[in-house]
């Protein structure tokens, strides 16, 4: 694979604030790609918020016998599809204008809305409050349990912001900040209702996942994985997130290939906490040597709104009568985890084709 420089100018009129836009959008770029590609859509049960039919679409460009392969996704965590739907649809305006050029053995999958209910709704989670990336477990062992989750669950969803806040600061002085952070958001397996929870069974997302690794026979090929997400960091920065562990093949071709920029969370150089159940974890046991993994997450706002702005989405959500609320809160969502300022739209796109070129020179 290649690419030309320079790149056309930065378009932010690609980001869009509803699903039904948002596919759309990406549907009309696809089929203005030159060359051979396959459109793959693979439905998901219930309905939008406008009536709509919820898919993950998924799209090989490229030889169907390439022996490398970057594969894209967008919308793991539902909400956060907004800023992965306008990296695609730029990525794919790039490819279609043969600014990036994809060479003869290799190929790119896109995933459009692995979690396309939350992509929709402005959830992170799916219509079961399951969180795509604490899935990835063995539903026939016993579930990874969470102690300091259950410790905090009582004061998780107090209506007083102040009492939950200095619930968190004592638990933060007593344990420390790490152990605060893992504490809500590593995962864990007993609370529907509450944020990170990782399910009862294998979640659309992970279904999807598992038909791609076997529809085009991905254990038997080189691989560059890059899942977009928002939400946590500095402000427009995306960080390249390795959860790989530190001493493995996966790891050292991260380092590779993205050079110093790669953090890992098993190392603590990461602002993302190790986590349980990473849909990570579904590519890593099926990745040769000469692959890696890794999460371009796009900083936000502080981590202490993220968790305030979550815990209200699920205060409202286990309210059956409180429509209106939700849908208000809703925008708030759109704006922690796709904030509608064009220097942080500018940012997010300008770094996401940077590490999309890095992970094609790397291949």
């Amino acid at each position: 694979m290649s690419s030309h420089f320079p790149f056309t100018a930065i378009d932010t009129s690609l980001f869009s604030d509803r699903y039904a836009v948002g596919r759309q959008r990406w549907l009309a770029q696809v089929a203005q790609l030159p060359g051979h590609y396959r459109h793959i859509s693979y439905p998901c049960a219930g309905l939008g918020p406008e009536g709509e039919a919820l898919l993950t679409d998924t799209v090989w460009i490229g030889a169907e016998d390439a022996t490398k392969v970057l594969v894209l996704i967008a919308g793991t965590h539902g909400v956060e599809g907004f800023a992965g739907n306008a990296v695609e649809i730029d990525l794919l305006r790039l490819m279609a204008q043969e600014q990036i050029v994809i060479t003869a053995n290799a190929a790119v999958l896109m995933v459009h809305a692995l979690t396309p209910w939350g992509y929709a709704w402005r959830r992170r989670c799916d219509a079961d409050g399951v969180d795509l990336n604490r899935n990835v477990v063995d539903f026939a062992q016993p579930l990874p349990e969470n102690p300091g989750y259950e410790q905090l669950r009582p004061v998780l969803f107090l209506f007083d912001i102040r009492q939950r806040q200095a619930a968190f600061a004592d638990f933060t002085r007593q344990y420390g900040r790490e152990a605060f952070e893992s504490a809500i958001s590593a995962g864990q397996y007993t609370d529907p209702a509450g944020p990170f929870y990782g399910g009862r069974a294998p979640a659309h997302g992970r279904l999807v996942t598992e038909a791609l690794l076997s529809q085009y026979a991905l254990p038997q090929r080189d691989l560059a994985v890059i899942d977009l997400h928002t939400g946590l960091g500095p402000f427009g920065y995306g960080e390249i997130i390795c959860d790989h562990t530190p001493d493995s093949a996966g790891a050292a071709v991260a380092s590779r290939w993205y050079g110093g920029s790669v953090t890992l969370p098993l190392l603590g150089t990461s602002t993302s906490v190790p986590k349980l159940g990473l849909l990570d974890f579904a590519w890593h046991r099926i990745m040769n040597a000469h692959s890696c993994y890794v999460t371009l997450e796009f900083g936000t706002y502080r981590t202490l709104e993220l968790f305030e702005v979550l815990l209200q989405d699920h205060l409202l959500w286990a309210q059956a009568d409180n429509i209106p609320a939700r849908i208000a809160h809703s925008q708030l969502m759109l704006e922690h985890f796709c904030p509608n300022d064009v220097a942080w739209q500018e940012m997010v796109l300008v770094r996401a084709r940077q590490v999309f070129t890095q992970a094609l020179r790397g291949l």
